[in-house]
């Protein structure tokens, strides 16, 4: 324990939510403190709960206040809501904490960064949405330095927590089913900014409609370094990884790019690092690579614009696309950025995916992803001409339809493609 003046000790305190989140808020306050936890699939005496004057109540990232077993409770009792970002703020304040935040390309820029990190012989941790979650880590000293991947979810409830060096790489609209309009959205991510000193840094891309508005109506203390301009030629030069051919990887590496000016980090072993990247799972993951053809999974896409600056990148393209749809979710493709792109749609919401498609490139649409595939194999196999091709796998779309996760249903899309078009 590195931090004596903990809040959060001796006190009353309701964890509401038993996932993986919750599960480490009991173990890390269960020493010191009075806990009760509650969770809505589980059946529990909610008028027992709600008689109890809790001192704090820690809800985990899934819970929405308005949409909840204890909803009137949560509500009443506003000001005493914090997340699992705020224990470990108030845990490790001394520590240097680098939050990354933006609807997409989290995960990648978190992971990165850590490698580039951990190559310096800096003890890095990988916390929040990818990793450990934040209250996990063992044996952390004063030079621990935490990479924190954090969701708006996460922000939003979160009133202590606050971060030397903030990163939001960009924003589109997402998860309005929870967060009910744009500026909400908005507004929870920004919370990573506001919450800041005179002394931190915040590394906004200011190419970015919402970023840029928000820049414009309001007045921020951390010193703002915007992120605006392209790669220098002669610093791509150096990196030989096909990785970093796209446009979203590369406004990525930008943001990584200030942080190592921060960090003071050698750029011999940063360059190293890069070009030795090779991504993570399911996200723009190259799956096969020959002369004729590409396959790349990118089930991770769950909303148009994580799938948009891929499409930008690429040419001759089989763009397969389908899923649960997301509340307000736009296509900002236009018939010029679509000529070599022809969309194979699947799923249920099939109607939805075929109305933001038909105008601007060809498509064809699917029962579901196994007829697909079949199809598209044939397709292949007709196709002799030399002109290279791309299977593109980027679903724009949730997989909660047909599929427990992203995950599974990028593994499923491995299956099918070993199966019916042998690579």
């Amino acid at each position: 324990m590195l931090n004596n003046q903990n809040i959060f000790h001796k006190k009353k305190i309701l964890i509401y939510g038993l996932g993986i989140s919750g599960l480490s808020v009991f173990k890390f306050l269960k020493k010191n403190n009075q806990l009760v936890t509650y969770d809505d699939k589980k059946k529990s005496d909610i008028k027992k709960i709600t008689k109890i004057k809790f001192d704090y109540i820690i809800i985990s990232p899934g819970i929405d206040v308005y949409k909840c077993n204890l909803s009137k409770f949560l509500q009443v009792n506003s000001k005493k809501i914090y997340t699992d970002l705020d224990i470990f703020y108030n845990q490790y304040k001394q520590n240097k904490k680098i939050t990354i935040t933006g609807t997409n390309g989290k995960s990648t820029t978190a992971k990165l960064l850590y490698e580039i990190l951990k190559d310096q012989k800096v003890d890095a941790r990988l916390i929040g949405n990818i990793g450990n979650p934040v209250l996990l880590e063992k044996k952390v000293t004063k030079q621990t330095v935490f990479v924190i991947e954090a969701s708006s979810y996460q922000l939003e409830y979160s009133k202590l927590f606050k971060s030397n060096i903030s990163l939001i790489l960009n924003i589109s609209p997402d998860h309005l089913e929870r967060h009910k309009t744009i500026n909400r959205y908005v507004s929870a991510k920004f919370k990573l900014v506001q919450n800041q000193s005179k002394k931190n840094f915040a590394l906004l891309n200011t190419k970015n409609f919402y970023i840029k508005k928000q820049l414009e109506l309001k007045n921020f203390l951390p010193k703002i370094i915007k992120i605006e301009k392209s790669l220098d030629d002669n610093f791509l030069k150096k990196i030989n990884n096909r990785y970093f051919n796209t446009i979203g990887n590369r406004e990525n590496l930008s943001f990584i790019l200030e942080v190592a000016k921060i960090l003071k980090l050698k750029k011999k072993f940063l360059i190293k690092t890069l070009n030795r990247f090779k991504g993570l799972k399911y996200r723009q993951e190259v799956i096969f690579h020959s002369k004729k053809l590409t396959i790349i999974n990118d089930s991770k896409a769950t909303t148009f614009s994580s799938s948009a600056s891929l499409l930008k990148s690429l040419s001759n393209v089989y763009w397969i696309v389908g899923g649960q749809a997301k509340k307000g979710d736009k296509l900002l493709l236009t018939k010029k950025n679509c000529k070599n792109i022809k969309a194979y749609i699947f799923g249920n919401n099939k109607s939805f995916f075929i109305s933001k498609i038909k105008k601007i490139m060809r498509y064809e649409s699917f029962l579901d992803l196994k007829s697909l595939i079949k199809k598209l194999s044939s397709e292949i196999k007709i196709d002799k001409k030399i002109i290279h091709k791309t299977i593109l796998f980027s679903p724009s779309a949730a997989s909660f339809d047909n599929f427990k996760n992203f995950e599974k249903r990028g593994e499923y899309f491995n299956k099918l493609i070993k199966k019916y078009i042998n690579v």
